[in-house]
């Protein structure tokens, strides 16, 4: 039977939950609270081409995502190739790529060099992730690979993309990780990287048009303010643009979000379990350069003194000319939303990065920068806790006809498109099946 439902929330898990139930011929209505589609996925208009306000890629296992791509007759549009990977540690940089950069990983003693790869293989072979629940990254790290090696390698980056939860952070997650990037390699080792070609956005605003080809809406600008459950079982979305009734409510914002819009009628304790998850925001300085800072695509930065945890140079990805011959940098933090790079102005944003790039990139000078952009993100990463699946709420909410579907209960995964877009198409199978 046909049904009519509510999608709050127009990222990759609204938008493929909703292109699945229209498919499935149900009545679906999407309402995203910015004035674009994608979510984190939303881009901006660089020279010649649009960019990923956030950066973002694919691994060449990620079957979601290619799926989805497939369905809406866009595979041609994937590009796929080998990444040059590095390592930021002592005030020098480091290629990381292939097994043969790790021989030559200096920093490490040889045979902490092994046992550095030896981590990695041994990680990928672990097939019980629930074993893991009980023990923090540093922890298993430490075990598998020796307090140097940790120290070295896994610490810093913990630390950077953490913060103040770095001791706090599952095996679990830092097991997922190494099993990602360890399958998403070609026959020589390297790793190879596919990214959507016009920006991830395009694949966005493409699910989104074919939620509209099939019958369904899709409204941006339209922020809910709460929802309910009406006497008759349907359910009420309100917000400033009006409201809509429904027969069921998928919400795919982040959970303290969707516990603010029903603080009217849910059970503290429920509205205690969705607001139990830490979040960590994120700011995303891009630069478009007139030249290359390095040959390196992504650079992990493993100094504590340099304030974002990665250096993604895109266009050692994509060529510069698809970007009007600008070389594109992204530098990304994760950080608390309270610290004060979140809460700068673009300008001082700039001018607190500038002396941290010249330290890394000794020949680099501010003239280089054509235009620079800052982006800011405030629910942008889940604190992924020891024992985080005793944390998750179910999919289902305390009423029939309330559906969660958020980027913090993807696990042992970590959130990404791929992810949600698997976990907003299981549920609209569930759903249609239903």
């Amino acid at each position: 039977m046909s049904k009519d439902i509510t999608i709050i929330g127009g990222g990759f898990a609204g938008l493929s939950a909703g292109y699945d139930l229209t498919r499935a011929g149900h009545r679906v209505t999407v309402l995203e609270a910015d004035d674009f589609v994608g979510g984190l996925a939303g881009a901006f208009e660089a020279e010649g081409e649009r960019l990923d306000r956030f950066y973002h890629h694919w691994f060449t296992n990620d079957l979601a995502v290619m799926g989805l791509i497939d369905d809406l007759g866009l595979s041609d549009e994937v590009m796929t190739n080998p990444t040059n990977t590095g390592v930021y540690y002592n005030s020098s940089v480091f290629k990381l790529s292939t097994p043969m950069d790790l021989l030559k990983f200096s920093p490490l003693p040889f045979f902490d060099r092994i046992r550095l790869g030896l981590l990695t293989l041994r990680a990928r072979k672990v097939k019980d992730w629930m074993a893991l629940e009980h023990k923090t990254a540093s922890e298993w790290l430490r075990e598998l690979g020796g307090e140097r090696v940790y120290k070295v390698m896994w610490e810093p980056l913990l630390q950077g993309k953490f913060g103040p939860y770095a001791e706090d952070i599952s095996a679990v997650w830092f097991w997922n990780k190494l099993k990602l990037r360890g399958g998403s390699r070609g026959k020589a080792g390297e790793e190879r990287l596919a990214y959507f070609q016009g920006s991830f956005a395009r694949l966005a605003e493409a699910t989104a048009d074919g939620i509209r080809a099939g019958g369904g809406k899709v409204h941006t600008r339209s922020a809910v303010d709460s929802f309910a459950q009406e006497a008759d079982g349907r359910w009420r979305t309100k917000g400033a643009w009006g409201e809509v009734t429904s027969d069921a409510v998928i919400a795919t914002t982040a959970l303290p979000l969707v516990a603010d819009m029903i603080e009217g009628w849910a059970a503290p304790d429920y509205l205690a379990a969705l607001r139990r998850i830490n979040y960590l925001s994120n700011v995303c300085l891009v630069l478009e350069l007139d030249r290359s800072l390095s040959d390196t695509y992504w650079l992990n930065v493993n100094d504590p003194s340099f304030p974002y945890v990665g250096v993604i140079e895109h266009t050692n990805f994509m060529k510069p000319e698809t970007y009007g011959g600008n070389h594109v940098v992204y530098l990304s933090k994760y950080l608390p939303h309270q610290e004060a790079l979140y809460n700068m102005s673009a300008e001082e944003t700039l001018e607190f990065s500038l002396p941290h790039l010249k330290k890394m990139f000794p020949e680099f000078d501010a003239s280089w920068i054509n235009r620079y952009h800052v982006w800011k993100a405030r629910w942008a990463q889940p604190v992924v806790e020891k024992e985080y699946a005793k944390l998750i709420p179910s999919e289902d909410g305390p009423l029939p006809g309330m559906h969660i579907c958020s980027m913090a209960q993807i696990y042992p995964e970590d959130r990404g498109t791929n992810y949600a877009i698997r976990e907003g198409r299981a549920l609209a199978r569930r759903l249609a099946g239903d």
